[in-house]
């Protein structure tokens, strides 16, 4: 029992080490405006190219998934892909801004964020609809870009 004990002393001696390591090699400051950044960039594209100006933020890979506004199970890139450009055309200007952002290093290559988004549509026929819409995800590092990796959003109600 003795040895046991001394066993487990050790273990969670070097796992707390191991933790501390990690966190040190965190630059946090420089992942959270490297995000923020991207999220900029990101409302600027669909500001500028529509819906489809989103594309290039989203990870083009197996493991990438989001459930929008509305529906009730995850949708693959291709999805997505499809239905951004299918409703593309219906929108003649969007505009996006974060209300409230928190992003969570996790890593240098991953972290989570969640916030409110508020925002103006407007439609080809000129009909104007508010938005606000809390969102949580992941983010990844790809090469020097980093990508919209998983998540999920949904409607609020507008404020008055």
């Amino acid at each position: 029992m003795r040895h046991l004990s001394t066993l487990l002393i050790i273990i969670l001696a070097f796992a707390c080490q191991g933790k501390h390591e990690i966190s040190n090699d965190l630059n946090e400051e420089l992942i959270i405006n490297e995000i923020q950044q991207m999220f900029d960039d990101y409302h600027k594209d669909i500001r500028l190219q529509g819906l489809t100006g989103e594309l290039k933020y989203l990870d083009n890979s197996k493991d990438f998934f989001w459930v929008p506004p509305g529906y009730n199970s995850a949708l693959s890139y291709d999805s997505v892909k499809t239905i951004l450009e299918k409703n593309a055309k219906a929108f003649s200007r969007i505009e996006f801004q974060w209300d409230t952002l928190r992003i969570i290093p996790i890593s240098n290559e991953v972290a989570s964020y969640s916030g409110i988004v508020e925002g103006t549509m407007i439609d080809t026929s000129g009909i104007k609809s508010m938005m606000r819409i809390i969102e949580s995800g992941t983010v990844i590092k790809r090469t020097t870009e980093w990508k919209l990796l998983c998540g999920q959003s949904a409607n609020l109600s507008v404020k008055q």
